[in-house]
This record gives structure tokens, C-alpha cells and sequence, in this order.
């Protein structure tokens, strides 16, 4: 195995296992100054003890860098997503996918403030994580230097990962002995759970994973049988308050989140495709995701004109592949995010919601700038509409269907 030179390395750092052994073997394999980026993006854990961690494995303290970007992470992120009412195969809300060019983009701003030449993540070569950083990573900075020790060391599985932890003493917590029966990825907008005991598909989640201790959303079943009503309010396409209350981006999405779970909302079993050609089964859990989707697309059948909601239903397919796939930071979704937001300027207005046991429903809605109008619909008064107009219409959108139907019926005289 051989590996170019690499005088000093921005890693993609949790303080885990795995990174940790990563961060070892950097120092190892390439004999560089490793740089350690921990990014808070909301998933729940407590950070400093990377710092710790990193001290210990001789990462210089100016070397590490533990940042809070929650704020970021759901402005400047999931806000723009959710205006596309996005969803990659019409079920997932791409949680784990709309993280990663965050976290590269801070890692490209790190590298370039410390003079590295090159960054490391922690994904396999078997996943889209890999894709998703590295894609980023070289629109950010196209002359960076990418290391990827899972397309590069020669362990073999598991048990070399714990031997090699145990020679060079990185700390193993007890659970990590054995094989974890699953892998969990988390940030602010959901949790994702991978791998082992999920790998059949035709097999229900099993408890250990749909009710473990740091689950993020209870199940329907657990969910109480009181219903409850929530409004959200919209300003061009995004949440700005909850019942009233006005919070910061990242405080809207945890007071969704906890909403979502205490009703059972937001867990879905998905087999997805790949980027890399396989297919995958995970559980997921979006509770606060799973109602902003939902309170978004109800603003919205108020609000926009519906060439411009079909339009966007068009578009909405391809804007979520780019993401699923990595491409956050390419001339096409930025095209396609200028059109989105261009029709989020009226988006704005209340929507109210029951929340129950796993589901949403749409109870209310309303905006200064709906286009709903009662006049127009009521059955007591024209409100300006001459029904008769209707049978013009009909018959201009029918007259090539009754050309084509006088031509059959002459060609069935003639055969």
C-alpha cells in the first residue's frame, strides 16, 4: 500500500471508535500533522470529550476545532431543502444527506485557515457518504488531497479495527467490544439507523432499534390518544414561529422534534437505491421534518399558483437526487434552488395541524396572500364565474379527441 505525501490533514472527527483509530492510523500511515474537526449539528451527544480524546492521541489544542452549527445547519440548509417539499423516492426526507456538504465546507474553511493539504472522512467505500464529502469537497477546493481510509487500510473487518485500538491504546467503550447490532447516524433533522439486524428487509424493525433508549420518536402505538393542535407560521416558504412563538431556526426544528415524538411521528422502515448501485434498508426517524413537510405543503396549496406547485412537483424529483447524491454544491442545484425560492415570495401565512399518533392532518390554513378564493368555489353565488364559459373549454380541449374518434370510425367502414 502506498500513499502520497500529506504534511497535514483536516479529519471529519467524532471522538468514536472509529475515527479515533482513523486519526492513529493518519498519523501513522502518513506521518502528518492531523487537524480535528468536530461538528455539533445538533445529534444529541456530548462533544467535548473529542477534545479530550484528540489531546491524548497528540493533537496539538490549536489542531482542534469543536464547532456549533446548528443554526447554519437548518437556515442555510434544511429551510432551502424543505422549500422544495423534497423527498428522494417519495419517502425519504434526506436527513443524513443534506448534512454532508456542511460538514465539508466547514472542513474546506478549516483546511484553509490552517494551511492543510489534505481532509479525511470516516465513510466506507460501500456507502453514499463518500460520494456526498468528497464531491463537495472538490467543488470547495479542487487541488485538495482526499484521504479515505476505507478504500485505503488493509483491516479485515471488526476484529482488526479492536486490535488495532488495543496496540495502540484508544479507548474502547464496552459496548463496542462486539459488533454493534446496528449503525446510527444523527443529526437536528433525524436519526438514522443502518446495517446487521436491519439487513433483511422482509423482517419488521426490531424492538432493540425502533425502542432503544436514544430513539428519537416513540412508535404510533405509544403515542397518547389525545390529539394535539399546532400552528405554524410561514414567511416566504419558511418556518418562522410555532404557535406563536417566534424562535431561531434551530429552536424551531427541536420544538418540532419534540412535538413529533411525543405523537408517534416520523419513523419510517426504507429500502432506498444507492448511489453506488446496492440497495440499502434503514429506520429512520424525522418527527419535526416529518410536520414541517407537511405544514409547508399546506401554505403552499393556498398560496402558490398552480402552474408554479406543478412545476415545482416536477422539479422536486431531480432537486432531491442531486442532494441524495452529493451534489449540493453544482451550477444545476443552485439553478434549481434560484427557481424554487423565486416562487416562495407569497408563501407565507398560518397552518394548523393535528398531530396523532403517527399522523398529520391539515386542520386549517390561511395567508394575507391566498389565492383561495370562496367566491369563485361557493355553491350559493357565481362570484364572477359564468359556468357557461365551461363548455367552450371542454370543447376546445376535446376537439383533437373528436377528430381522432371521426377518423377511427371511418377507418373501422373501410377494413
Amino acid at each position: 500500500m502506498s500513499q502520497s505525501k500529506a504534511n497535514k490533514v483536516v479529519l471529519a472527527y467524532s471522538g468514536g471508535l472509529d475515527t479515533s483509530i482513523i486519526l492513529k492510523w493518519l498519523q501513522e500511515t502518513y506521518n502528518c500533522e492531523v487537524v480535528t474537526f468536530t461538528a455539533d449539528l445538533g445529534q444529541g451527544e456530548e462533544l467535548e470529550p473529542a477534545r479530550a480524546k484528540a489531546i491524548k492521541a497528540g493533537v496539538k489544542p490549536e489542531n482542534i476545532f469543536i464547532d456549533d452549527l446548528r443554526e447554519e445547519f437548518v437556515r442555510d440548509f434544511v429551510f432551502p431543502m424543505f422549500r422544495a417539499n423534497t423527498l428522494y423516492e417519495g419517502q425519504y426526507l434526506l436527513g443524513t444527506s443534506i448534512a454532508r456538504p456542511l460538514i465539508a465546507k466547514r472542513q474546506i474553511e478549516i483546511a484553509n485557515l490552517v494551511g492543510a493539504d489534505a481532509v479525511s472522512h470516516g465513510a466506507t467505500g460501500k456507502g453514499n457518504d463518500q460520494v456526498r464529502f468528497e464531491v463537495s469537497y472538490y467543488a470547495l477546493k479542487p487541488d485538495v488531497k482526499v484521504i479515505a481510509p476505507w478504500r485505503e487500510w488493509e483491516f479485515e473487518g471488526r476484529p482488526g479495527l479492536l486490535e488495532y485500538a488495543r496496540k495502540h491504546g484508544i479507548e474502547i467503550a464496552k459496548n463496542k467490544e462486539q459488533d454493534a447490532p446496528f449503525s446510527i447516524d444523527a443529526n437536528l433533522l433525524h436519526t438514522s439507523s443502518e446495517g446487521l439486524v436491519l439487513e433483511d428487509p422482509d423482517v419488521e424493525v426490531p424492538d432493540v432499534v425502533s425502542k432503544r433508549g436514544d430513539r428519537r420518536t416513540i412508535t404510533p402505538e405509544e403515542a397518547p390518544d389525545q390529539a394535539e393542535v399546532v400552528t405554524l407560521s410561514f414567511e416566504r416558504g419558511d418556518l418562522v414561529a410555532i404557535n406563536g412563538k417566534p424562535m431561531k431556526a434551530h429552536e424551531l426544528l427541536t420544538e418540532l422534534n419534540r412535538l413529533g415524538a411525543k405523537h408517534g411521528i416520523g419513523g419510517l422502515d426504507l429500502v432506498e437505491n444507492r448511489y453506488v448501485g446496492m440497495k440499502s434498508r434503514g429506520y429512520y426517524e424525522t418527527p419535526g421534518g416529518t410536520i414541517l413537510w407537511y405544514g409547508h405543503r399546506a401554505i403552499e396549496s393556498i398560496t402558490l399558483d398552480r402552474g408554479a406547485m406543478h412545476l415545482k412537483d416536477e422539479l422536486m424529483p431531480k432537486y432531491a437526487t442531486l442532494i441524495y447524491n452529493g451534489f449540493w454544491w453544482t451550477p444545476e442545484r443552485l439553478m434549481l434552488q434560484a427557481a424554487i425560492d423565486a416562487s416562495q415570495e407569497s408563501v407565507t401565512g398560518d397552518v394548523k395541524l393535528k398531530l396523532y399518533k403517527g399522523g398529520v392532518r391539515t386542520v386549517g390554513r390561511s395567508s394575507p396572500y391566498s389565492l383561495y378564493s370562496k367566491k369563485l368555489v361557493g355553491f350559493d353565488e357565481a362570484g364572477g364565474y359564468n359556468q357557461a364559459d365551461a363548455e367552450g373549454f371542454i370543447k376546445l380541449n376535446a376537439l383533437r379527441l373528436r377528430i381522432m374518434a371521426e377518423r377511427d370510425k371511418k377507418r373501422g367502414k373501410n377494413e
